[in-house]
C-alpha cells in the first residue's frame, strides 16, 4: 500500500494521508498521518484528526468529529451528532444510534448528540444511545447497551449498562 496525500485534501499543508483506493472519502478535513482502509465513506461534512485509523468498512456521516489518535474498527457507523475526543478506541461493529424515536423519511429537528471523551474505549457490538457522554477513560465492555452518560474513568456492562467500578486515573 503506498501512502498517498487525501485526493479531496486542501488545507495549507498537504499531509501524508493513506486512502485505500477503494473508499470514498469526500471530506477535505483528515489529519496528518491517518489510514483510511478498504470500503469506508467519509462524508464532506466529516472532521477526522491526526494519526488515526479507520478500519475497513466504516460509514462516517456529515456532523461527525473524530480527535487525533483514534481508533475505528471494521464495521462502525458514526452518525450525525457524534464526537469522538482524542485517543479514543471503537471496537468492531460498535453501533452509535442518533435518534431515540426513529422513524422512515422522519428527520427530527436535530439529532441528539453523543460525546466520547478522551482516552474511551468502547467494546466490540456494544450499542451506543443518542444524547449520552462516555466519561474520559471510561471502558465500556462488549455487547454492552450504553443508555445513559458514563462517569469518568468507569467501567461498564450489560444491558443496559451499569457501572461496575471505578478505575484509578
Amino acid at each position: 500500500m503506498v501512502r498517498r496525500p487525501c485526493q479531496f485534501f486542501h488545507l495549507k499543508v498537504l499531509s501524508n494521508v493513506m486512502i485505500h483506493p477503494s473508499s470514498d472519502v469526500q471530506s477535505t478535513r483528515i489529519g496528518a498521518g491517518t489510514n483510511v482502509w478498504q470500503f469506508v465513506v467519509i462524508l464532506p461534512g466529516a472532521q477526522i484528526g491526526s494519526d488515526c485509523n479507520v478500519c475497513s468498512h466504516c460509514f462516517i456521516e456529515n456532523d461527525v468529529l473524530v480527535g487525533d489518535r483514534v481508533t475505528i474498527k471494521s464495521g462502525v457507523q458514526l452518525w450525525d451528532g457524534v464526537t469522538l475526543e482524542d485517543d479514543v478506541f471503537v471496537g468492531p461493529n460498535a453501533c452509535f444510534t442518533n435518534d431515540l424515536y426513529p422513524r422512515s423519511k422522519q428527520y427530527p429537528q436535530a439529532f441528539l448528540r453523543t460525546l466520547v471523551k478522551r482516552g474511551a474505549s468502547i467494546g466490540a457490538n456494544a450499542t451506543i444511545l443518542p444524547g449520552v457522554v462516555i466519561g474520559q477513560k471510561a471502558m465500556v465492555a462488549a455487547g454492552s447497551v450504553v443508555t445513559r452518560d458514563v462517569p469518568d474513568f468507569a467501567v461498564v456492562a450489560g444491558n443496559p449498562a451499569v457501572v461496575k467500578k471505578i478505575q484509578q486515573p
